[in-house]
Parts: structure tokens; C-alpha cells; sequence
């Protein structure tokens, strides 16, 4: 599947300052970058980092100079999609998983698992198997929390969302691999594209380790797995953030599009089961 996706930024810098973009669709096997530019207005130097954990590719730019900044990013970007047939996942062993694996197991910022335990385990700790339990938190946050904008803030954290029972995707997200992770589910945070989100804009959902495979979910129901497009994954928000700021920015805009460049799309929704992107 083709996209074409892109993002449009402006700041005012009130001082020389650093930004650290995280915009870029990550680079994989099953996700390969066609072509990509990023401009920026003034001219400024970009450097790339890829980080040391979690999959994600920073831009790292240096602002030496006070006055109105942009950016201004296009990608085109072809995911090969892979279904993963839940009658042959099985649940894996802490001792079997990975290392990589292994920090996604613990509380987080964000993603307080340890206070959710009791909660987790009386509402989902019955049911048979890891997959079960995943699907049934899910759909359990897609009928419970309410999906609604100007009531929760980035401090917000899973502990609140489940307290107040309304969010945005970011909030959905950090319920689910807080709870994941109160089941010894190891769960992580997916920021990225989504194709046919209204209105557009970036889409966070999470990850969780299942079988041997990585397994996206989205509470929110807002848009087919197939049509997310892989910005990066972290423990939280907290390493995922679309730019990071070391300076005096004011954030002015934001303008962000996806749009598909293939002929056909069909959407892969199935609400009694999981659609797992895997990347080899």
C-alpha cells in the first residue's frame, strides 16, 4: 500500500534554541521510504539521529537566530502489511521474550500499571489467554472512555483517563498498554499517520507483544490498521513526542495530511479480533 503523507510546522524562535522533529516515518523491511524531503524556512542545518531503543528517527536542528521559523516535510511511503491469524498466537513467557522486550513489561510515566493492577486483573484477569485479555481491554476503553478533545491535557496520564473516562487517542493509548502491562501483556506506545482520520492529524494507538509478534491496536476505532503509517513507538508519549524543544519556541501551526496513493484500499477491521502489522 502507497501514502503519501505529510506535515507542515511553524514556530516563532524568541531565542536561539534546538528543535528535535520526530515526523519521519520510520525505516523498516516492511516499511520502506520512496522518497522524502524536508525544507525548512530559513535555510538551517539538519542532522538525523536514529534512536538507541524503540523504533524512531529524530531530525535534529539547530535555530541560531530569533524570528519565524517552518517546516515543512512531505514522504511517500509503501507498507507491506501483514495479518496475523490469532488462532496461532500463543502467549509467550517472560522468560522467552526478548530483551528489547523487557522494558515494556514496566510502569512508566504515563502508563501507571502498577496502580492499575487490581483493577486489571478483576475485570480481564479471567479470561484464558493473553489475546483474550488484549481484546477485551480494547473494546472495554472503546465503550467506556468517551473520545472527546479539550478535557485532558499532556499531562494526563492512563491513572486519570481511567478516573475521568474521557480522552483523545493519546489518552486511549496510554490506557491500553497501562492495563496490557498490569496483565504481564508487554505493551508499547505507536504515534504515526492514519489514513481517513478526520480531521487529519497524528494518530496514537499501542503495541503489544503477542506470540512473538508485534500487534497493533487502537482503542479509539477512529481508522483501519492498514491505513497507519509508523512515525515511531517508545514506552510512552514521553519519547515519542512529534518535536521536543530545548530553547524559547511559541508553536504557531500545525498542518498534517495523508493521502493514498494506490489504486484500492480496503480496510481491515474485524471487531473479535486483532490485526498485527509485523515488521522482519
Amino acid at each position: 500500500m502507497k501514502f503519501e503523507v505529510s506535515a507542515k510546522l511553524a514556530y516563532e524562535a524568541l531565542s536561539p534554541s534546538t528543535l528535535i522533529l520526530n515526523i519521519q516515518p520510520f525505516k523498516s523491511v516492511g516499511q520502506v521510504i520512496l522518497n522524502e524531503q524536508l525544507t525548512t524556512t530559513p535555510d538551517l542545518i539538519i542532522k538525523e539521529w536514529y534512536a538507541t531503543s524503540g523504533e524512531k528517527r529524530f531530525q535534529v536542528i539547530e535555530i541560531r537566530e530569533i524570528g519565524k521559523v517552518s517546516f515543512d516535510y512531505i514522504c511517500q511511503v509503501e507498507n507491506q502489511i501483514r495479518t496475523v491469524d490469532t488462532s496461532l498466537i500463543s502467549d509467550v513467557p517472560i522468560s522467552m521474550m526478548p530483551v528489547s522486550v523487557l522494558p515494556y513489561l514496566n510502569p512508566s510515566r504515563y502508563c501507571q500499571s502498577d496502580k492499575l493492577y487490581k483493577f486489571a486483573y478483576n475485570k480481564f484477569g479471567n479470561l484464558n489467554s493473553a489475546m483474550e485479555k488484549v481484546i477485551a481491554l480494547r473494546d472495554w476503553i472503546f465503550r467506556n472512555v468517551e473520545y472527546i478533545g479539550g478535557y485532558t491535557t499532556p499531562q494526563t496520564s492512563a491513572y486519570d483517563t481511567i478516573t475521568e473516562q474521557t480522552g483523545v487517542c493519546r489518552d486511549f493509548a496510554h490506557l491500553g498498554i497501562a492495563l496490557c502491562r498490569a496483565l504481564t501483556i508487554p505493551a508499547r506506545y505507536f504515534t504515526g499517520y492514519a489514513y481517513q482520520l478526520q480531521p487529519p492529524d497524528f494518530h496514537a494507538c499501542f503495541e503489544v507483544y503477542l506470540g512473538g509478534y508485534w500487534i497493533i491496536v487502537d482503542a479509539t476505532k477512529l481508522v483501519p490498521v492498514n491505513g497507519l503509517i509508523k512515525i515511531a513507538t517508545g514506552i510512552d508519549a514521553t519519547d515519542t513526542a512529534l518535536a521536543s524543544i530545548f530553547g524559547n519556541l511559541k508553536f504557531l501551526s500545525l498542518e498534517v495530511g495523508a493521502k493514498l496513493l494506490s489504486d484500492e484500499f480496503i480496510p481491515l477491521e474485524n471487531e473479535n479480533s486483532l490485526q498485527g502489522y509485523t515488521y522482519f
